[in-house]
């Protein structure tokens, strides 16, 4: 009787420890891909939410009408704009030090992860210019 329910408890902390391992690998992840990669809803500018997300939450918040909504949305376009010409000139050094990164990390591993690494990083490219498309 004593044996079972110890077996119980064992197995029931092994199945927690496991649950918190899953949970923490999780954040773990979200926030390495945040910081590292940028993943967010806008890929140009990581944590900013997009134009429909502002003029809802603003909607939500201030009870804007119709036409305050359209005006909104287009003070936040010119400001974006502005935003994106100031930043343009510092993109191929942007994209210089990411290759740089890219490659330090590429010199520390095997020639097999070093693959899986490029198909990876290809991947990641590939949807930033498809969330560039889109905005």
């Amino acid at each position: 009787m004593d044996t079972t329910k110890t077996r119980r408890e064992a197995a029931f902390l092994v199945v927690v420890v496991f649950l918190l391992g899953v949970l923490v690998g999780g954040v773990a992840t979200h926030v390495w891909g945040y910081r590292v990669w940028g993943h967010t809803g806008d890929a140009r500018r990581p944590g900013l939410p997009s134009r429909n997300q502002v003029i809802s939450d603003f909607t939500r918040e201030l009870q804007l009408t119709p036409d305050q909504q359209k005006q909104l949305g287009t003070i936040i376009d010119q400001t974006r704009a502005k935003w994106t010409a100031l930043y343009a000139p510092l993109q191929p050094e942007h994209e210089k030090i990411r290759q740089e990164g890219r490659n330090e990390i590429r010199a520390i591993l095997t020639t097999e992860q070093q693959a899986k690494f490029d198909a990876f990083m290809q991947r990641l490219d590939e949807q930033r210019k498809r969330n560039e498309a889109q905005h």
